[in-house]
């Protein structure tokens, strides 16, 4: 097998969905980040945050985005958020996986809020 081959193959590889077969693309999108941060985000740069599924990685992301809202996503950055805990107390928030979409102009997602 040539470098060329192997080349091809993991551009393949990396451009494929991870878990998009297993779950549904509901599953893998999970719930909107309403913050503050978000809102301004949305209207400055068009980028809208979300929770998605732990195994998820951002072709998954980009294509349920594509299959659930009919828009077309132009950047998808992901990024796990740590647990949050108290010395004295239970837990504060659990860890997640949190995705922040950049949509192309003129495409917009209806938040309901």
């Amino acid at each position: 097998m040539s470098y060329k081959d192997i080349l091809r193959q993991r551009a393949k590889k990396a451009a494929s969905t991870k878990v998009l077969g297993k779950y549904t693309p509901y599953q893998i999108i999970g719930t909107p980040l309403i913050t503050e941060k978000a809102y301004k985000q949305v209207e400055a740069v068009n980028t809208y945050s979300f929770r998605v599924h732990k195994d998820a990685n951002k072709n998954d992301v980009k294509a349920s985005l594509q299959s659930i809202y009919n828009v077309t996503p132009v950047s998808v950055r992901l990024m796990n958020v740590p647990m949050k805990w108290r010395a004295r107390r239970a837990l504060v928030r659990r860890s997640f996986k949190k995705a922040i979409v950049r949509l192309k102009d003129g495409d917009k997602i209806e938040l309901a809020g």
